[in-house]
Formats: structure tokens, sequence, C-alpha cells
């Protein structure tokens, strides 16, 4: 049988182009995408900025961040050095002194930002231009999607079309799908919802579909397919993640935005968090309300034009991508080797040393992402991100990359290591005090003397040091709850002013509860990395949060048993001690019916009735939240999304024709050798009497492989569905 093309219907658009060509994808325009090298470099592949009077460098605002650091660094750590310092100081309070100023360097850090973005929050007047009548350039609209829920994708999908439609602008953009799944069935759902999709929307909306059989470097090499293949039609691709959801109005903003800046690499938005409920993702999504603005205009400000990308959200200039974002492997075996994980950290820096500018329009509202529903979810995906970031020591010192660059990569590598430090800051501070309980001397003094030394600590000052660090590590929180404060709208839309601030309390005192688990979770991840042990690539749980308690106690049986041993001995030495180390030890204590807590639908939106943890998204949803969530849960309860691709091929003969459209042209195998997978598919198939038999038989893989092969499903199609009576 010769499968037949999907039909489209022949609308036109400006300049006669086919609004639906036939088939699931356009006709390719290729663009060469060469692998970039990290170790060789020159000045002149670097292009000059067109209009070199947009590109001040924000040096006020950087010498207020980084000096403002330096400084409280400087006085953080003489403030600690005068704590240990009575009576002479030892190798162990050395290094006491040591790991408290890397990790207080940390958290100065993050408050001289905020105090800039605090400062720029409240005294700046916000004046966007109103949107364009029309645009002058083509965006193409990527969803890359790795076994999502279809229902879920393809809703978001639409209520965006929907939208940048209702601007008038609707002519400027195509959208695509690109596909990475590896289910059978959720790939053979993603067909028939994107079939589904381009009926509901007519003719006049370009919208393509695109699966990879081998998901080759992951979302990087997912993105750099559809470069090579289409990129050479649009002028801007504008990146989502498979949770992503944007105004039609957020769009048409960033691609004016990269019309008007010829110097523009990437432009990148603030995601906010909506669509949460159960608590710990409640708690994620108020903390980016609240605190997120304030942190996000910091960077904003001190960054300029040499910013960094975040991975989805963004608009990126397709051209200059192709021509200096190919993404190199690194030497070796994962961890450390092989495809670069957090490859958008990368695709920024190589922009911005070919002369195109990175940076983050926070004055765009309307852009909006998701988050794990459970601190075991959020602890899978920030081992992923972990194992990126520390791969990144081996990209830093890259030829050619921007000092802000290699701040951008310097941070993200100490976002992970600051929690083995601060185990570890523990650890020395307990071994101390143990130390100093049973009066045992450190003979090992950096300085000579015919006496053993005994650690000794000035009480009274590492008390002011205590509440003076908790000061610098709350003041980002307070900044953001002072500028929602400040905002009559958003006060009340957050259930006013009183509820605010009791939400904030509920976060922090929430969020350092569960601090000490997600320290040794990083600890623990950064350890096995180093170890050498891969994180793999698993999709991403997007509403579910519980999860077996069982399970929740294997994962904190040893953080628990830690936290009790820790306890123990504090208490033990020092019922001061025990004191001063509470917050952690109760954490750990805590942490198998915190996390339990953490994914409890019931948690989180009992909270919601007392209106705590609102946001003003919540109180006030977005339509777009809303159309997409309405269009989600109508297209659910079709039913699609967990059908047997096997059953759904062999009973609709029509849509068995347009998947076999949509498959790309088979692949010669050199002769003699043969794919164990698909030899045993091919076998099973042949070997079964009802298409029964044969789901019963086929593994997920040789399934998959069955689904790419025109034979075998055509053998499949001839075969009964069950067995005669």
């Amino acid at each position: 049988m010769t499968p037949a093309p999907i039909e489209a219907p022949p609308a036109t658009q400006a300049g006669g182009r086919l609004a639906h060509p036939p088939g699931a994808v356009p006709p390719e325009r290729p663009l060469a995408m060469p692998v970039q090298s990290l170790t060789h470099w020159t000045r002149a592949e670097q292009r000059s900025w067109t209009n070199r009077a947009m590109r001040a460098v924000p040096w006020f605002a950087r010498a207020v961040v980084f000096l403002g650091m330096a400084a409280l660094t400087a006085y953080g750590g003489w403030q600690m050095y005068k704590v240990v310092d009575v009576g002479g100081i030892t190798v162990l309070e050395w290094a006491l002194v040591t790991l408290f100023i890397l990790n207080f360097s940390w958290i100065a850090v993050a408050f001289t930002s905020s105090l800039v973005g605090l400062i720029h929050l409240l005294f700046r007047r916000r004046r966007l231009p109103p949107l364009p009548e029309a645009l002058h350039s083509r965006t193409a609209v990527l969803m890359p999607i790795y076994n999502e829920a279809p229902s879920r994708v393809f809703a978001a999908m639409q209520a965006i079309i929907e939208s940048v439609t209702a601007t008038g602008c609707g002519r400027a953009f195509e959208y695509f799908f690109v596909s990475d799944t590896t289910d059978p069935d959720v790939w053979i759902a993603e067909e028939r919802a994107f079939l589904a999709l381009r009926r509901r929307l007519g003719p006049d909306v370009a919208v393509w579909y695109r699966h990879r059989p081998k998901n080759t470097n992951r979302k990087a090499g997912n993105i750099a397919d559809w470069v090579t293949r289409w990129g050479g039609a649009y002028d801007h691709m504008l990146v989502l993640d498979a949770d992503s959801l944007m105004t039609g109005e957020a769009i048409v903003r960033l691609a004016a935005a990269m019309e008007k800046d010829s110097d523009a690499g990437i432009i990148q938005t603030l995601p906010l968090i909506i669509n949460r409920n159960t608590l710990f993702a409640r708690i994620q999504q108020f903390a980016a309300r609240v605190y997120g603005p304030v942190i996000a205009d910091g960077l904003a400000v001190w960054m300029g034009y040499d910013g960094n990308y975040w991975g989805h959200n963004a608009i990126i200039r397709t051209a200059a991508f192709a021509a200096h974002c190919g993404m190199p492997d690194l030497s070796g075996k994962p961890p450390f080797g092989g495809h670069i994980l957090s490859h958008d950290f990368v695709e920024a820096a190589l922009m911005r040393r070919a002369g195109y500018a990175v940076y983050m329009l926070t004055d765009v509202t309307g852009s909006y992402e998701e988050s794990p529903p459970s601190l075991i979810d959020l602890a899978a995906r920030d081992r992923r991100w972990c194992q990126g970031n520390l791969q990144h020591a081996r990209v830093i010192g890259s030829r050619g990359f921007h000092p802000a660059t290699r701040q951008h990569f310097a941070t993200g590598i100490f976002s992970y290591l600051a929690s083995p430090l601060w185990l570890l800051q523990l650890l020395v501070g307990l071994t101390l005090a143990l130390q100093a309980h049973y009066i045992r001397p450190e003979y090992f003094t950096n300085e000579f003397s015919l006496f053993p030394s005994w650690p000794l600590f000035d009480a009274e000052r590492a008390l002011g040091l205590f509440a003076g660090t908790m000061g610098i590590l709350l003041a980002p929180k307070f900044f953001g709850m002072i500028v929602m404060l400040v905002d009559r709208d958003a006060r009340r839309a957050c259930g006013g002013g009183i509820r605010l601030i009791l939400s904030t309390l509920l976060e922090i005192i929430l969020s350092a509860l569960l601090a000490p688990t997600m320290m040794l979770v990083q600890s623990g991840s950064v350890f096995e990395i180093l170890l050498g042990r891969d994180s793999g690539w698993k999709p991403q749980r997007r509403d579910d949060g519980s999860i077996p308690f069982g399970d929740i106690v294997r994962r904190h049986r040893w953080h628990t048993a830690l936290g009790a041993l820790a306890g123990i001995a504090a208490y033990v030495m020092s019922p001061y001690l025990f004191a001063w180390m509470s917050p952690t030890i109760v954490g750990l204590l805590l942490s198998i019916p915190l996390s339990w807590a953490s994914g409890q639908l019931w948690l989180g939106l009992g909270l919601k009735r007392l209106g705590l943890l609102m946001t003003p998204e919540e109180t006030l949803p977005p339509p777009i939240a809303s159309r997409a969530n309405a269009l989600s849960q109508e297209l659910a309860a079709a039913g699609e999304d967990d059908e047997n691709a096997l059953q759904v091929l062999h009973a609709d003969g029509d849509f068995r024709d347009l998947h076999e459209a949509m498959l790309p042209p088979g692949a010669r195998s050199e002769r003699g050798r043969f794919e164990q997978d698909r030899v045993m598919a091919f076998a099973k198939i042949t070997e079964a009497r009802t298409l029964e038999e044969a789901c019963k038989w086929l593994t997920p893989k040789e399934r998959f492989l069955a689904l790419h092969d025109r034979a075998m499903i055509g053998l499949l199609a001839n075969l009964p569905a069950e067995a005669k009576a």
C-alpha cells in the first residue's frame, strides 16, 4: 500500500507561501552548524558591534556587586578569624575559617546582586513600547518534547498559537514540535495529537512535527538537528521547554526586540512558575514569584549584554546560533566527558565570544514554566544539573570567553560545590567542639610552641557573626517581599499584606527545614560524579508528587540517621552546641516526613484555601494558562495518551497511512550486519498469529523499531486482532 500524503488545505500566506504544504515538516532549508573549538580561537573571529553606543558596560553595578561581595566576605572572614583566635589558632580552626569564607562569599554575592535588583525595581519606571503592528522577520517557535503527555504539550502549544494570533502578528510565526520521544505509545499519541491540532487550527497556521529515531546528544542534538535541516528559513527561533507557556504579547515583544537589535544573539525572559499545587511545588512557586524578580533584575542590571541563557523561553538569532554554537563533545567518558549536559550556558558563552549580545528583558512578562512536584523529583532533576554544571570545570577556561561568561560558569559550579563545602564546615565545627569537650589538644599548629593548643572560641562574637550571616542569607527574600508589599495590586493578589508576610515566614521556615536534606542530596550527587557515575536522562514528572512511602524511607533513612547521630553528639558535648546546630539536626531528623509531605496535594491545596503561599497568577490566572489547562483536560479526557500504539495503527488504516508518510526515509544498513532488536522484532511479528500475541511478545524497544519499519507495520496490519473463539 502506498502511503498517502498528509493532507492540508492549500491556503497561502503573504508572498504566496503555503501555510500548510503537504507533509508533517516543511521543505528543508539547511544551515551549516560547524562544531566549535574550545581551545583554538582568535580575536579576528569576533564580529564588531553594529551599534557600539548601546554596548555600555554596567561598571557601577558590577562594582557594587563584586566589590561589595569582597568587602562583606573580608569582614565576615575577619570576624570568623577573631572567633577562633582565642589563645592561638590551630590547623583545624584555619580549615574552619577557610570553609566559612568560601561559603560566606557565595551568600554575599547573592545579597549584593539582590540589593541592586531591589533598588532597580523600586526606583525605575517601566515603559514598555506598544506592540508592533507587524513584524518583518520569520520566527520558528520550537517545542522540544521527550516522553511527555501529549495532551498537555499540544494543549499548551495551541494556547500559545491562539495568543500569538490574537496580537495580529501571527503570520510571522511557525510552530514546530521536535520530538525525541522513545516510548512507542507516546510517540504515536504525539502524531495523533499533532494531526488533531492541525484540524483544530485550520489552514492559516503553519504547525509542524518531526520525530527523531535516535535522540543523539539529547536536547542540544534535538535543536541542532532542527537548525541544520530547517534553520535557514527562519530569522529567529524561540525555544520552549515541554512545560513552557508564553503569551502572544511576550513572544511578539521578543521578536520585535530581535528585529530592533541586530547585535542581539539571545534574549532571555524570566519565566514564572504556575499551575503548582503540591506543598513543595507551591513553596517553589511562591519563592520564584516573590523573590525571583529581585534576583533576576539584579542579574540583568550587572550582566548587561554579557548575560546567560537557561535553555528555554528565550529567542535566538538562528544564523548566529548555527555559525557559532555547534556543541563539541568533551574528551573522555561521562560524567566529565562526552556530551555537554548544561549546553545552554556554553551556547551563551559561544554566542558572546562571537560578538553577539546575550541579555535578559525582565520587563517582558507572560513567560511561564512549571516545577517538580516533590523533593525527590527535584533531586532527580538536580542530579542532572549538578553533572552539567560540574562539567563546566572543563569549559570555564576555554579560549576567547568573556570574563562575565567565566563568572557565570563559576557561579554554576559553586552552586553545587557549596553543599559539600557546607557539610565539611559543619563536620569541622563538630570536630572542634568534640576536641574542646574532651580537652584534646591540637599538636599540629602553624607556629612552634612548647605546649599544645586547645580550641577556644569567642562565644559573643560568634553569636553576632551568626546573626549577621543569617541576615545576609535571608535578605534577598525580604527584598522580594518589600517589592511585593509596595505594589498594591501584587500585594492584594497575594492575599494582602498580612498573608504575604506570613507566607514569606512560612516559606523561610519550610525551606530552612528542607535545606539540610538538600545539602546531603547535592553533596551525594557531587561525590557520585567525582566517582565517575553518569546521571543518565529521564523524563521529568509534571503533576503527581506522591511517591510510595517505602521509597521515601529508603531515600532518606541515612539522612535521618546522620541527623540523630549529630544531635546526640552535639547534646552530649554541649546544650549550646545542640541549640546552635538545631536547624540542621531537626531538618535531617524530619527528612522522611518532610519529603513525604512535600509531594502531598492536599497540604498544598489546604494552604491555598487559607490564602497562604498565594501568587498573583493563582489569584488572577493568566488567560493563556486557563486556556491551556482547559484544553489539556479536554484532550486527556479523550484517552489517547495511554492507548497501545500497535492497536491504534491496526485499527485505523487512514492514520496508519499518515504515520508511514511521516516516517523518515529508511536508512540502508550495511550488508551482512543486522541489528539484534530489529531482527527479533521482525521474527516475533512473523511468528505471531494475532496482534494480541505480537503485543505480548514485543519489548518496548522492539515495538519502537517496528513502528519505524514499513514492512513490519504492514505485517502487523494483516494480523487478526485476536484469536477466534
